[in-house]
């Protein structure tokens, strides 16, 4: 009787209860919600220093960081997508294939950030246009954390490979331990040896490094071919480089959209003095905790749906979309109410200066509505990184942003800050709506029984052997 794969063998399931869709995606919820704590951390420890200016300084410089690495966010989703879609196909040698084409990217992008790091940080202090104070404390912050970019970058190409082959377990492994690492080295630096912003980053970059190479050693344990058997020619093989480039193309757009939201936000909360930049700083730390549990939940459905494509599964399709909206419509309720009810004493956990507190309190229910309106576009947003489908995914985050541009222009003359968060719950809202207008087409494909290309690519290999 012959022995099958791992990766054989995992794939075989054709269907999905909801507390299997529940065990799926909870380490990755749990692994995601770590994320943003690597700047929660790092704005909560600076924000116990006396004056305000350093969690503007870390805000600044970690919006920067924020804009290099979302830029290449692609090198997560689309390696989880294209991942689990070999998966489900069976391919191993795709398998491979889909970790090793990234990482290459990944260095070489990170590489060029370290190169040019001086363009880079000008850049951005002359877009946001902090005060003097600030601007110094983010240079401090910025000129180590840079040092990082390759070894962050590798870490997401790693860590969407594990997502696409339902590693799901290792994935939050790792997210844990470098946050964790991170948290105790940004507590030592900064509140033991007195080492301010440069110590939060030199704990961030601390923390990077040393998950890589923890990455690295379960890697090598669980590929199914060794480094000195890659078949070369395949690595770089046009097709799927191309399919690659169109897909990472429509996720780049989509990020750039996003990241020039936040830019914008950033930048108009700048120009309303220090104290309201600290505030804003704060609430956006906290809105990522929540979106990065829906950005958890989006990415077992990027795993589920990648598998269903690959397996021709519509079945698995169904169940993942039923499951996903059971469950992030009670998180986003969840969220919603619990920040509304007990959100003064949340962001006294971020900062002991009365002043920033009261002004952040101001704009509580606007974060309070958040959760429900942008969960359906977070978690869907895995579903189409998981088709390999990105077109949706770009098109509502252009015209999402054209939209909060526009509402910026009207809203915060009117309204000041109220207007800028007006705004940035429109953004959310259209972008929820346009991906759910655009589902029904996706199923289509899906019930359709579509041949995916890794699996088409899987089946051309197996015949010509």
């Amino acid at each position: 009787m012959p022995v099958r794969s791992p990766i054989a063998a995992a794939a075989e399931k054709t269907s999905l209860t909801p507390g299997q869709y529940l065990a799926m995606c909870m380490p990755l919820v749990l692994a995601a919600l770590s994320t943003p704590l690597l700047g929660a951390v790092d704005t909560a420890v600076v924000g116990r220093l006396p004056e305000p200016v350093y969690i503007g300084g870390v805000a600044v410089a970690s919006m920067t960081f924020n804009t290099l690495y979302w830029v290449l966010g692609f090198l997560r989703m689309s390696t989880s997508g294209f991942s689990a879609q070999a998966f489900g196909s069976r391919d191993q040698s795709e398998m491979v294939m889909t970790l090793a084409r990234p990482v290459v990217l990944a260095i070489l992008f990170g590489l060029l950030f370290i190169v040019f790091q001086t363009a880079i940080k000008e850049a951005s202090l002359q877009l946001i246009q902090p005060s003097a104070a600030v601007g110094q404390q983010a240079t401090l912050y910025f000129d180590i954390r840079i040092w990082g970019a390759p070894f962050v970058l590798v870490n997401y190409a790693i860590l969407g490979w594990m997502i696409g082959s339902s590693n799901v377990r290792m994935a939050l492994f790792l997210q844990v331990f470098m946050n964790l690492l991170n948290v105790c080295l940004s507590v030592l630096f900064v509140l033991g040896l007195g080492l301010g912003v440069q110590g939060v980053a030199g704990a961030s970059l601390i923390a990077e490094i040393m998950t890589l190479c923890l990455g690295l050693i379960v890697v090598y344990r669980r590929l199914p071919t060794s480094i000195g058997q890659l078949d070369w020619r395949q690595l770089m093989d046009r097709t799927p480089i191309a399919r690659m480039a169109i897909l990472n193309r429509d996720l780049l757009i989509r990020t750039l959209c996003i990241l020039a939201m936040y830019l914008l936000f950033t930048a108009y909360g700048a120009r309303m003095g220090e104290t309201n930049l600290a505030a804003n700083a704060i609430l956006l730390q906290i809105h990522l905790l929540m979106a990065c549990a829906f950005d958890g939940m989006g990415n077992a459905n990027s795993a589920l749906v990648g598998r269903a494509i690959g397996e021709r599964n519509s079945r698995l399709y169904n169940d993942t979309i039923k499951s996903s909206a059971i469950f992030s419509s009670g998180i986003s309720v969840s969220f919603g109410t619990l920040f509304f009810l007990y959100g003064d004493n949340i962001l006294f956990l971020f900062t002991g200066l009365p002043e920033v507190i009261l002004e952040a309190s101001r704009y509580k229910p606007w974060l309070s509505l958040f959760p429900v309106i942008a969960c359906i576009g977070l978690s869907l947003n895995g579903v189409f990184s998981g088709a390999t489908r990105a077109g949706p995914l770009r098109d509502s985050l252009i015209i999402a942003l054209i939209l909060y541009v526009a509402a910026n222009w009207i809203l915060i003359p009117i309204w000041g800050n109220h207007g800028l968060w007006a705004s940035f719950t429109l953004f959310y809202l259209f972008r929820s709506l346009y991906l759910r207008l655009s589902l029904p087409g996706l199923k289509k494909m899906i019930v359709a029984g579509s041949e995916s290309p890794a699996h088409a690519a899987g089946s051309a290999r197996c015949a010509a052997r």
